[in-house]
């Protein structure tokens, strides 16, 4: 069994390309920077993360093109395709990288968005809460109705 399943962060935005001739399709590449588990107190500064190529077709590339950029945070499940080729100098190069099946956002906009102007438009809804509402966004229902009202039973 062929299975990879990554969560990271993306270096830098995806690299697009379209490929050509009759069913063309979207191609994205990209690179996860996925977190090694470990010290915390890495004090020998040896590298804490690997970097991850990833390549996304088709519908999953036209998502990677269209929502992916740099520093978003995604789990991507797929598998791990190895090849090799060789260089201009005549040397054989080997590759390792992930093809995408799956790929999702792992953290909010909000949380995406941080500390940074720049990493995405989104704002929170700034609207007062109404005096009943509980901190995790939902109403508490008053004394006295009856749940055959509710739309969910």
């Amino acid at each position: 069994m062929n299975k990879v399943i990554l969560m990271g962060r993306l270096t830098r935005d995806p690299e697009i390309r379209i490929s050509q001739g009759e069913n063309s399709m979207t191609i994205a590449r990209y690179t996860l920077a996925v977190d090694r588990r470990g010290r915390r107190d890495n004090t020998d500064n040896s590298q804490t993360a690997d970097f991850i190529s990833c390549v996304a077709f088709g519908k999953s590339g036209e998502f990677a093109e269209k929502y992916l950029h740099q520093g978003t945070k995604i789990c991507v499940s797929g598998r791990i395709q190895t090849g090799s080729y060789t260089n201009r100098d005549g040397q054989k190069v080997y590759t390792t990288e992930v093809i995408v099946d799956d790929q999702e956002f792992a953290e909010s906009k909000n949380a995406s968005a941080g500390a940074g102007a720049g990493m995405g438009g989104y704002q929170p809804d700034s609207r007062p809460q109404p005096n009943n509402a509980v901190g995790d966004g939902f109403m508490n229902i008053p004394d006295g109705v009856e749940d055959e009202g509710l739309p969910f039973n």
